[in-house]
C-alpha cells in the first residue's frame, strides 16, 4: 500500500507539471508571464538572428547559424576582427545598466566570451570592453584564474569553478548596475567588482589592457558574443534594463 501511494503521488506530480499553463513553464527562448511583467525581453528568438549583427558590420557574419533553437558560432571568421576569429557579433541595441541571462556551452578546449559596454572603435571588441570569460577549464589547469570561465577576463578571478562538463549547458547571470557588477555561473555568484573604482584602475594598469587607455571607460554599448575560433552555442538570451537606467 505504501508503495502504491508513492507511485500515485509521483503520477499526480507528473500530471500537474504537464498540465501547467505553457506560459508558466520554462520553454526555450521564450518569456514567462512573470518575466514579461518584470521587464525582461528576448535577445534571441530561437529561430532567427534578428537583433544581432557582426562587429563593425551591418549584417551577420557567415560563421554563425541558428541550429535547433540555438545561436551557434559554427566556425571562426577571417580577417582577425575577433579574438582569433573574425566573427564577433553584437546586439543592435545598446545597454547601460541591465541584468543579462543566457545559457552557453562550448567544445573541448573551447574559448569564447560575453562582453558588455562594447565600443566598435577598436579593431576588436575586447580591446575596450570588459569580458565575461567562457572557457573549457578542464584543458587549462595552470591558466591564470583571472582567465577562467566566469572571470572578468584578466582582472577578477571567479571564487570557484562551477562549470558543467563540456557539452552541457552553463547558465550566466550578469548584473551591471551602474558601477556595480556581478557574475553568476550556474546559480552561484562567483565575481563581484566596481567599475572605475581604485581597485579596478589598479588591476587594469597591471593587466593586458594597460596600454589601452579607453578600456572599461565606455558606459553604454551593445552586448557582444565573441568569436574565438572555437564552436560555441547560446540560447535563452534575455535582458532586463534596470529601473532608472536607459
Amino acid at each position: 500500500m505504501k508503495q502504491l501511494s508513492l507511485v500515485a503521488l509521483f503520477t499526480l506530480s507528473l500530471m500537474a507539471a504537464i498540465l501547467l499553463p505553457l506560459d508558466a513553464r520554462a520553454a526555450e527562448n521564450s518569456l514567462t508571464a512573470a518575466e514579461k511583467t518584470a521587464g525582461w525581453k528576448l535577445l534571441f528568438d530561437g529561430k532567427t538572428t534578428t537583433g544581432w549583427r557582426g562587429y563593425q558590420k551591418k549584417e551577420m557574419p557567415p560563421g554563425w547559424s541558428v541550429i535547433d533553437g540555438t545561436l551557434v558560432k559554427v566556425k571562426g571568421g577571417a580577417g582577425g576582427k575577433g579574438a582569433g576569429g573574425g566573427d564577433d557579433i553584437v546586439t543592435t541595441e545598446e545597454f547601460e545598466s541591465f541584468e543579462l541571462t543566457l545559457e552557453w556551452k562550448t567544445v573541448r578546449n573551447g574559448n569564447a566570451g560575453v562582453l558588455y559596454h562594447v565600443s566598435e572603435e577598436p579593431t576588436t571588441s575586447w580591446h575596450f570592453s570588459p569580458e565575461v570569460q567562457i572557457l573549457d577549464n578542464t584543458t587549462h589547469p595552470t591558466r591564470d584564474k583571472r582567465q577562467l570561465a566566469g572571470a572578468c577576463y584578466d582582472l577578477y578571478a571567479p571564487t570557484k569553478d562551477v562549470t558543467k562538463p563540456v557539452g552541457e549547458w552553463n547558465h550566466f547571470r550578469i548584473l551591471v548596475n551602474g558601477a556595480h557588477v556581478e557574475h553568476w555561473l550556474n546559480g552561484e555568484k562567483i565575481v563581484t567588482y566596481e567599475l572605475w573604482s581604485e581597485d579596478w584602475n589598479v588591476r587594469v594598469a597591471k593587466s593586458k589592457f594597460k596600454d589601452k587607455p579607453k578600456f572599461g571607460t565606455i558606459k553604454r554599448g551593445p552586448i557582444c558574443l565573441q568569436d574565438h575560433s572555437d564552436r560555441a552555442e547560446f540560447r535563452n538570451i534575455k535582458i532586463r534594463v534596470l529601473p532608472g537606467a536607459k
